[in-house]
């Protein structure tokens, strides 16, 4: 059978996932009467409450006596280390652009990835149902992107669909009216536009593993294209590792994708994406070969990461009453068992109690932080700090590029909170009623950004920003917090006496009858410096006052805290305690007296 290998590319929310899951249903892959509403490439249980893809996923299909390869690649800048390695996998590019938003700083990014690569590109230009859709004027800004990224000739002849993958229809004009279900055309053009895989059968074995995978029963899964020549489950192999050793094994498993499937086969060749098992560690880059013909494969690039926070067991008076996990040892193993699948994570020992856990952005950290606290554990994370390099003596901090898109009434507000965190302003333009800003900003300078711009423009504002380079570093101080936090000094359960007292101090964060503890944060100051505050303090009964007047108090709605809220908001002297069905805001000094004795200290050495 003939194949096409191929990866479907976007900004983050563009539609990638929907059109793959759209695509499988044209191909015949179900039964007319099968349900397939729920069916979806995006299967762990965050990515469908987010609606986007962090894991690449591996799928294939048949149609028209071709087996269609194609990799779902995430769409946020913390995730494009996978995009990039994907790129060696694949011939090909089915580039999704949403036809109001056109392209956004994630769209350059896993373009040029792409080009590099020499990947033929397909353009997918989608939500053309969308009233605000401006197809022709989002053709040319891609075709200026092609242009500016250096596209060749053959790439920047490249075919168009609109499409609305959410109805499930397609066509190869902007016309709305000539849109007709399923999609075809575009499974058309991947087989007139898209090469085939070019390795050789015949050749000697190579196979290279882009991405890892991890089973409690068989290790690390090494998932990559068999550039050349065959390889068979019980066949030994050479491993050839990165620092240039070798290692024989034998080929324990290997697994082939269908549909949402991964299936167990018995061989494969060149042109065929797999996953192979046998090694258990295995990593992204080192290259498989028969025993005593060796021809390694060029390295692949894994990106490094930008941000680091220390992860440990949880300390506050209140361990072990919701988690069932919260020692320093379950910890660790949890976190060398995502370091086995996950390339772009690094962990070192920072105490006995703690771990420094480095990653490509806020997100990726959050999600892992997410993913442990449903699975039982308790710990507490500190502020994000970016990683600073040293390059010739000179101290190097990541910058990137961030894209707005915001109503024009806040325009001045966003520049002027931008300016104050060392952000570069490339470009500015009008799309309708909406500016676009693109800044160049250091990464620290966006810790705590989205929290400040999403109360700016009261939730209309869209932000989006992927890594771009190192730099100097500046000496802006950027990445706290101005405003203090109101902190409990007992422990108790919280009266609506206290809260509404303390309402014209700041934002609460609690409700009444929330237990508290001494140094726990339970709202926000309305001044710079931190507030010591009993909030369990019960309205003194006499025979004249009645104990149920106390009921009839009015209180403001308190702010939610989420967790990528919490992250965001928190100072240097502040963690987060992550329980399965609590985020709690605290100081790292819990003691009233000592914190204060700190403060005096700091001030006077000022």
């Amino acid at each position: 059978m003939k194949k096409r290998n191929i990866a479907i590319i976007a900004h983050v929310d563009h539609g990638k996932t929907t059109l793959v899951d759209e695509i499988l249903k044209t191909s015949g892959m179900f039964r007319e009467n099968e349900d397939v509403s729920n069916v979806s490439m995006d299967s762990n249980q965050i990515e469908k409450e987010r609606g986007i893809t962090i894991l690449a996923k591996t799928t294939a299909l048949d149609y028209k006596e071709h087996r269609i390869n194609i990799l779902d690649t995430p769409g946020h800048a913390d995730f494009g280390g996978e995009v990039e390695r994907i790129m060696n996998m694949v011939d090909g590019v089915v580039l999704v652009v949403d036809a109001y938003e056109g392209t956004m700083p994630q769209t350059r990014f896993v373009l040029k990835k792409a080009f590099e690569a020499k990947v033929k590109p397909i353009v997918v230009i989608n939500k053309v149902d969308k009233p605000s859709a401006r197809c022709s004027q989002v053709l040319d800004e891609i075709l200026d992107l092609f242009i500016e990224l250096g596209a060749d000739d053959s790439q920047l002849d490249f075919k168009v669909v609109y499409a609305s993958a959410l109805n499930g229809t397609c066509s190869l004009s902007d016309d709305i009216n000539t849109q007709t279900s399923g999609f075809e055309e575009l499974l058309d053009l991947i087989l007139s536009e898209i090469p085939s895989p070019n390795g050789e059968e015949k050749e000697v074995l190579q196979f290279q593993p882009a991405l890892l995978d991890y089973n409690e029963f068989v290790g690390r899964i090494g998932i990559g294209r068999v550039q050349n020549g065959q390889i068979k489950v019980g066949q030994m192999v050479s491993c050839c590792r990165l620092d240039g050793s070798i290692k024989q094994f034998r080929v324990q498993k290997l697994f082939g994708f269908y549909g949402y499937n991964r299936i167990e086969i018995e061989s494969a060749e060149a042109g065929d994406i797999i996953a192979v098992a046998g090694l258990s560690d295995i990593s992204v880059g080192e290259t498989l070969c028969e025993v005593g013909k060796e021809k390694p494969l060029p390295k692949l690039h894994i990106d490094e990461p930008t941000l680091q926070m220390t992860f440990g067991t949880n300390t506050s008076p209140f361990v072990g009453r919701d988690g069932k996990i919260v020692t320093a040892r379950k910890i660790e193993e949890r976190l060398n068992r995502e370091m086995q699948k996950d390339v772009s994570l690094k962990v070192e020992n920072y105490t006995n109690e703690s771990f420094l856990v480095s990653g490509r952005g806020e997100l990726h950290l959050g999600i892992l932080i997410e993913n442990m606290r449903r699975e039982g554990f308790e710990l507490e994370v500190s502020k994000p700090q970016v990683i600073i390099k040293e390059e010739d003596g000179i101290k190097m901090e990541p910058y990137e590029e961030l894209q707005i898109d915001v109503p024009e009434e806040v325009v001045g507000s966003v520049i002027e909170q931008l300016g104050l965190r060392g952000a570069i302003m490339d470009s500015m333009s009008n799309i309708e009623n909406q500016t676009r800003l693109i800044y160049t900003v250091p990464s620290r300078g966006l810790i705590g950004f989205s929290t400040i711009f999403m109360t700016l423009t009261k939730g209309y504002g869209i932000m989006s920003h992927s890594f771009k380079e190192y730099r100097p570093m500046t000496n802006v101080n950027v990445g706290e917090r101005k405003l203090g936090v109101l902190v409990s000094m007992e422990n108790g359960a919280a009266t609506s006496y206290s809260i509404g007292n303390l309402e014209d101090r700041g934002i609460m964060f609690i409700e009444p009858a929330t237990e508290v503890y001494e140094g726990m944060i339970i709202g926000e100051c309305n001044r710079e410096n931190d507030l010591a505050v009993n909030v369990v303090k019960g309205k003194n009964l006499s025979n004249v006052r009645a104990s149920g007047s106390d009921h009839t108090v009015v209180l403001k709605r308190p702010r939610p805290i989420s967790l990528e809220y919490a992250l965001d908001y928190i100072n240097s002297d502040e963690l987060v305690e992550v329980t399965p069905n609590f985020v709690r805001l605290r100081k790292k000094i819990l003691n009233t007296e000592e914190r204060k004795k700190i403060d005096s200290r700091k001030k006077s050495v000022a």
